[in-house]
């Protein structure tokens, strides 16, 4: 079994008045567990635990339910995501040029599986599908900067200078 991470949860009462609004008005609408899904990962930028417990009991639905949808759909984060949000091409380019060790030595650098934000909010890591870079091949972005043909080596210096 693997093993998750717990981020500490930190919504405010102000949110939560916001999303228990949001799922009074919406809930009695057919098809509405989505719309409300998308509404509270608005209020709170991801969708912990707390939250899909909210949408639950609010909306008498099954948890299994809740973490069903949000887990098929890639438009849900069950994690916040960091200050630096670094993304690592796994498209075929930049797999057959190395990509996949870049993504693993970050994994292990910042201590958190993809799709994951550090404890201390700073870096999130996801894999991604192509990023119209090819030529750069393999290539990582953090935030809006493009890193290409990088090598594992190049991690260490790249993160220092989000530090």
């Amino acid at each position: 079994m693997e093993k998750t991470k717990m981020v500490p949860f930190h919504g405010t009462k102000e949110q939560e008045a916001n999303l228990l609004q949001a799922i009074a008005e919406m809930k009695d609408e057919k098809g509405s567990l989505m719309p409300i899904m998308q509404k509270a990962q608005d209020i709170y930028g991801y969708l912990p635990y707390e939250v899909q417990k909210i949408i639950s009991e609010q909306m008498d639905i099954p948890m299994e339910k809740i973490y069903g949808v949000a887990t098929f759909y890639s438009q849900f984060n069950l994690y916040p995501k960091g200050k630096y949000k670094i993304s690592v091409c796994l498209g075929t380019a930049c797999y057959v040029k190395g990509s996949g060790d870049i993504y693993n030595k970050l994994m292990e650098k910042l201590g958190i599986a993809g799709g994951e934000c550090t404890s201390d909010g700073k870096f999130s890591l996801d894999a991604c599908r192509c990023v119209g870079a090819c030529g750069l091949a393999p290539v990582m972005m953090i935030n809006e900067e493009v890193y290409g043909r990088l090598t594992v080596d190049e991690i260490d210096g790249i993160l220092a200078k989000y530090e």
